[in-house]
């Protein structure tokens, strides 16, 4: 049995008067209205989020990170987080961070599990776009992709739900990231960075052969002698990190030179790689000058992710907070 419950459920246990005298006694403590925790020690975090719960009004939820800590997912932030329905009152617990909601049905909250919670794409969805910090919510979004706690599907199609909300460019391009490598980066995004960085035209996908097979450089500047390697959320993963790892050593082996960047990091730093090519560059002889002014201005996304953008866009009826 939870250590947590309302007062009314308490009552219907064990009877008005062994609640109130366990209360009065200190053995249980009350820590808000309408709410009772069967021990006098410290609140677990698991005990903080069900407090926050059973404070809130009918149809509540746990959301964003308490939900995907009941899922078995660390969100690295153990504050309580509930989701209301729009109108509804605040929880009772000032120490519950309380969001409110247009949608709370069965798609985006589990009808059976309890405590009663939304759907991990939902909650990786709250999670990222609650946040102040971009990094953080792409790491989220990337995190649980890795961890095999959703799919790139389930976040797109709760994405198409969840209507306007914080860091959608960067939610988008993290799921859409999932396919790794140069194809997962619009391909004017890095010829834009390289003709800005003024250096010779390069190939794409250029052959390395090793010992141990045919190897693939993103891009290759026989001019310079050096490539570059695009990394996507596949590469996270250990066993494509060994790969990759055993991979560039035979490239370096062969005497050829390259830099990693990530996709993101293509998409929203592109001043950052344009610097690294520019020094990468000198180092190999290279004399040309800069031209910052043909990098973008914003990142620009692929048919696919524009229509992402749009759907969410135009769903104004949907999640508002």
């Amino acid at each position: 049995m939870e250590s947590v419950m309302s007062v009314r459920h308490a009552v219907e246990l064990f009877g008005s008067w062994p609640v109130r005298q366990r209360l009065r006694a200190g053995v249980w403590q009350r820590p808000c209205r309408g709410v009772v925790v069967t021990h006098n020690g410290v609140l677990t975090v698991h005990e903080r989020d069900l407090v926050a719960l059973a404070s809130s009004p009918p149809r509540a939820a746990l959301a964003g990170s308490s939900a995907l800590r009941q899922d078995g997912f660390d969100a690295r932030d153990p504050r309580p987080v509930v989701v209301l329905p729009a109108g509804a009152r605040a929880p009772s617990w000032d120490r519950a961070t309380a969001h409110w909601s247009h949608e709370l049905t069965d798609v985006d909250v589990h009808p059976t599990h309890r405590p009663r919670r939304t759907r991990p794409a939902r909650s990786i969805l709250d999670t990222a776009s609650w946040s102040s910090n971009e990094r953080y919510a792409r790491w989220i979004v990337i995190s649980a992709l890795q961890a095999g706690l959703v799919t790139t599907r389930h976040l797109r199609e709760a994405l198409t739900r969840r209507g306007r909300c914080r860091h959608r460019s960067v939610i988008v391009s993290s799921i859409l990231d999932a396919a790794g490598g140069i194809q997962s980066v619009p391909e004017r995004d890095f010829a834009a960075i390289w003709r800005a960085t003024g250096l010779p035209v390069a190939t794409r996908q250029e052959a390395v052969r090793g010992p141990t097979g045919r190897f693939y450089l993103d891009v290759w500047s026989e001019r310079l002698g050096f490539g570059v390697e695009v990394h996507g959320i596949p590469h996270l993963a250990i066993e494509q990190w060994d790969e990759d790892l055993v991979r560039a050593n035979e490239i370096v082996i062969t005497g050829r030179h390259g830099l990693t960047f990530s996709s993101y990091s293509i998409r929203h730093h592109p001043h950052t790689v344009m610097d690294q090519l520019d020094r990468m560059a000198r180092a190999h002889g290279w004399e040309g000058a800069l031209a910052p002014e043909l990098l973008p201005r914003s990142p620009s996304w692929d048919p696919e992710q524009r229509k992402i953008l749009r759907s969410g866009a135009r769903n104004s009826t949907m999640l508002r907070s």
